[in-house]
């Protein structure tokens, strides 16, 4: 299939059925609390949300052809993932998201530099990714962005 021919409806069909329920959710959580301005595409990677080139012409650096990615939602063969390009580049929020984590769930955090990781859907910490989500700006991201990326 060609990302041309990918829309949201077909990557979530084409997901397992017992992760298409939890990356729906996931797609809903951020949807919800994910603040104005980002954009949500899809791909055969996953569902992602970005800086669209309306707000941030420059694009990402790699390919300026792309819009700037922020956050994704992905199901991959052993995991569920949330890919948070904030925790990778601000090691506050990371610090914040590493020390709240067990409060929301008992299983250990599954983490790398920006994925987050989940083995079962059922151990999804709903509330904690949404707080997530909201706690940068499209306008902060592109500040944090270009503080990290020389042009």
């Amino acid at each position: 299939m060609h990302t041309s021919e990918i829309t949201i409806e077909k990557y979530l069909e084409m997901i397992p059925d017992d992760r298409r329920e939890a990356i729906s959710k996931l797609r809903q959580l951020v949807l919800d609390n994910l603040p104005n301005g980002f954009a949500e595409s899809i791909n055969q990677s996953g569902i992602n949300y970005t800086v669209p080139h309306s707000l941030y012409p420059k694009g990402y650096h790699c390919d300026p052809k792309q819009a700037l990615p922020f956050l994704s939602v992905a199901s991959q063969k052993n995991f569920i993932a949330v890919y948070h390009m904030g925790i990778y580049a601000q090691p506050d929020l990371l610090n914040w998201f590493t020390e709240e984590y067990p409060k929301h769930n008992k299983t250990k955090l599954d983490m790398g530099k920006s994925c987050i990781r989940f083995k079962k859907p059922n151990q999804i910490p709903f509330v904690l990714l949404a707080e997530l989500c909201s706690k940068i700006t499209p306008q902060q991201w592109i500040e944090i962005y270009e503080a990290h990326v020389r042009r």
